[in-house]
């Protein structure tokens, strides 16, 4: 008897709205022989509402490695297995890599089939420059770890993008405006799709300050969307601008090292005071 070959569908799901699941999205949840889940508890939940039930098989970022050869096994013996995160598209700061990873170095077909993600859905909406982005996930917890991060990311001209949990929200904000400048503009996205959604815009001062106050803003999924570092014009030396900052920066309040920077070499105010920053942010 021949055996027909498996394949992996890494399946897009709502992020909140039931009625963005696509018709393949469906045809291949309600099809696949079992549905590989990050909780198979909301999966589960999820299959219900659609009128669903399919067997179910946990795979999180405790147990990927150890479930992955028994995920191998089923799809070399001709099973279709269905993929899926708690929401969204896989795999974006959610397990999956390896398995994907493992199925495609088997040569077993993975198919994506395409739906609703945070990512994407956040930048169409954040009102920024999508041309180029840097997608960053989640920041590191720690305090000390996470503005390290943001410092090596200061100087990134892409649209930079987050996800971020509602209680480090507050925190990651007045980073974020200490490591990149406060002037520089961003959205928060709040909730997409769902009955509370919400895009906060503006200055990273003025985020971080609403995000302290207000106990909303604070609740529920958050996607965070931050220009890109500005570029200098290319009439600007940019060695000339970085050492006349680092040395004024030692002994000038920031705004008025920035002034005298932008004065000697022709800068904008912006450009010296992003630099300025960069220089006199703490470890």
């Amino acid at each position: 008897m021949t055996i027909t070959q498996g394949r992996l569908q890494v399946v897009a799901t709502p992020i909140g709205n039931l009625g963005d699941l696509g018709t393949r999205a469906r045809e291949a949840l309600s099809l696949a022989a079992a549905v590989v889940a990050e909780d198979t508890r909301r999966t589960r939940t999820l299959l219900s509402a659609l009128g669903l039930s399919r067997p179910l098989i946990s795979l999180h970022t405790h147990n990927e490695s150890q479930r992955v050869p028994e995920l191998l096994a089923r799809l070399t013996a001709g099973e279709t297995l269905a993929l899926v995160s708690d929401a969204g598209t896989p795999l974006l700061s959610d397990p999956g890599y390896e398995l994907v990873r493992a199925a495609a170095a088997a040569d077993i077909p993975v198919e994506a089939i395409p739906g609703p993600s945070a990512l994407t859905a956040a930048l169409a909406c954040a009102g920024l420059p999508v041309n180029r982005f840097c997608f960053e996930g989640f920041l590191p917890a720690k305090e000390r770890e996470r503005r390290a991060q943001l410092a090596r990311l200061a100087s990134e001209p892409r649209t930079l993008v987050f996800f971020e949990a509602p209680h480090r929200i507050a925190a990651m904000l007045a980073d974020l405006a200490a490591a990149l400048g406060p002037e520089r503009r961003a959205a928060v996205a709040r909730e997409l799709t769902k009955t509370h959604e919400t895009v906060y815009r503006g200055t990273l001062s003025e985020l971080a300050g609403r995000a302290a106050q207000e106990e909303n803003f604070r609740r529920g999924e958050l996607t965070v969307v931050v220009a890109g570092a500005p570029q200098l014009e290319s009439a600007v030396d940019a060695a000339l601008l970085r050492r006349t900052v680092q040395l004024l920066a030692r002994e000038l309040a920031p705004g008025r090292a920035a002034a005298l920077a932008a004065q000697l070499t022709g800068a904008s105010r912006s450009d010296a005071y992003a630099l300025v920053l960069q220089h006199t942010k703490k470890p």
